[in-house]
């Protein structure tokens, strides 16, 4: 199996929306939404980065980056998620090179950093970690995490976009 990671394209659309709702069809931490949510960010236009990994022509996995807003100002920061791997093709390291791509042409697109809402030992792997004074509202502090491309880090509260109440 050989599999690519490139850009999404117009003609994915459904096999991307096809995949985020196989992966998340049993995750107990899913409301269902995350489809919804995915297309609420392509059709506002706020896909900072949409990529896919692909396998013999088909999508098997996606991830998406999308901006956040800071209640102090801070500016050129971004929310890493959805991320999604078809059941059959997870744990084979599809989901940690679409993160580590995505995390890649962010840094060299000059953001800030990156925050992400998820299982706090699996982002570890990817720089993330728990920051003081940087909240998720209604968010358990250690499952909010971020990873600055500066060295720096804003503080105050964290507002996805509104593409995330989609569908809630």
């Amino acid at each position: 199996m050989i599999v690519s990671i490139r850009s999404e394209r117009e003609e994915d659309a459904a096999g991307i929306h096809s995949v985020i709702e196989r992966a998340f069809l049993d995750a107990a931490h899913s409301d269902g939404n995350e489809p919804r949510i995915l297309l609420a960010l392509r059709e506002a236009g706020a896909l900072t980065i949409s990529l896919v990994a692909e396998d013999e022509g088909g999508v098997v996995g996606h991830v998406a980056i999308s901006p956040v807003r800071l209640s102090d100002g801070a500016r050129g920061w971004y929310g890493l998620g959805p991320v999604s791997v078809l059941p059959g093709f997870q744990g084979q390291g599809i989901g940690s090179r679409l993160i580590e791509r995505a995390l890649d042409e962010l840094e060299a697109s000059g953001a800030a950093g990156c925050v992400v809402l998820g299982e706090p030992d699996f982002y570890a792997r990817f720089g993330f970690g728990v920051v003081d004074g940087l909240v998720l509202p209604e968010v358990p502090p250690g499952y909010f995490q971020a990873r600055s491309f500066t060295g720096r880090f804003p503080r105050g509260k964290v507002r996805y976009h509104g593409a995330f109440e989609a569908g809630s």
